[in-house]
């Protein structure tokens, strides 16, 4: 089911002039999933794109072929935990074309051994998964929203947050307390920024195919359409469309918003059943009547 290959060439749903002239930070965007998507659909929406990640090699593989596709994309090797890392993001945004304009907090994530009871949480367990996600998504963003205001510029910063961050998150408590973070955290900037023209908001996720998450599950259908209104899991650039509306003028209008883009996984009860009828329904018929339209 997992499709981990680069990006297609397919055009984006906005593609045109809709960020001409526009510099857009995506931090995290080497790792071949909704990063690289990201990247790859805002250039295509005429962005030039500073594609930020920790790893060079994952720049060469993931990011390298989009620039050969002739896009407006740079890519820059900075952890952007680090105070020196996000100087290098906004050293090259400085030295891009256009004006800078957006931020895609993308960079986060946790390691299947990371998944575990509250009890075992350790302080560097739980420092190391508020470093990834809450601490970097926040001052990539301060410091993004620093040099817009020093400009006297308008702009969109959107973080990933997640569907552990808009509900329970069992054996996953450190994950799902940082996502959650996001959530507040975006709201708070939401308001402090408003004034200067800069929206902020966030995309929560539910289960999507990635490379990331394919370290951690497994691959059932049944399970799927059990789990998930639509029956299926997403892919990178179903979340990509979104993130790229809310960075987007097609959004001028929303701030301080999380928008959750799960399929439908947030909607279920855990008694329905894979025709999202309730599990305690031994007729039949009066199933099929009820799931008539």
């Amino acid at each position: 089911m997992a499709d981990h290959s680069t990006p297609s060439s397919q055009p984006s749903p906005l593609s045109g002039s809709a960020l001409d002239g526009r510099i857009v930070v995506v931090s995290g965007a080497g790792g071949g999933g909704i990063g690289t998507t990201v990247t790859a659909m805002a250039a295509e929406a005429g962005a030039t794109v500073i594609a930020v990640s920790r790893s060079r090699d994952n720049l060469d593989e993931h990011i390298a072929p989009l620039a050969d596709r002739g896009l407006p994309v740079v890519p820059v090797a900075a952890d952007s935990a680090t105070d020196e890392g996000v100087a290098t993001v906004l050293d090259a945004a400085r030295r891009a074309d256009g004006r800078l304009y957006g931020l895609v907090n993308v960079a986060g994530g946790a390691e299947p051994s990371t998944w575990m009871p509250s009890t075992r949480v350790t302080r560097a367990d739980w420092r190391k998964i508020f470093t990834q996600n809450l601490e970097t998504a926040f001052f990539m963003s301060s410091a993004i929203a620093a040099e817009l205001v020093a400009a006297g510029s308008p702009g969109s910063i959107v973080s990933i947050s997640s569907i552990s961050g808009m509900n329970t998150a069992p054996f996953h408590i450190a994950y799902g307390t940082a996502k959650a973070a996001i959530v507040a955290m975006t709201r708070t900037m939401a308001v402090e920024l408003a004034a200067a023209g800069i929206r902020v908001n966030a995309v929560a996720p539910g289960v999507t195919n990635t490379a990331a998450s394919a370290t951690y599950t497994d691959e059932d259908p049944e399970r799927d359409l059990r789990a998930i209104a639509m029956g299926r899991r997403g892919r990178p650039e179903e979340q990509a469309g979104p993130i790229l509306f809310l960075l987007s003028d097609l959004a001028g209008y929303i701030t301080g918003q999380t928008l959750l883009v799960d399929g439908g996984l947030n909607l279920k009860w855990s008694h329905l059943d894979g025709d999202n009828t309730s599990l305690f329904l031994k007729d039949d018929t009066f199933r099929a009547a009820i799931r008539s339209f």
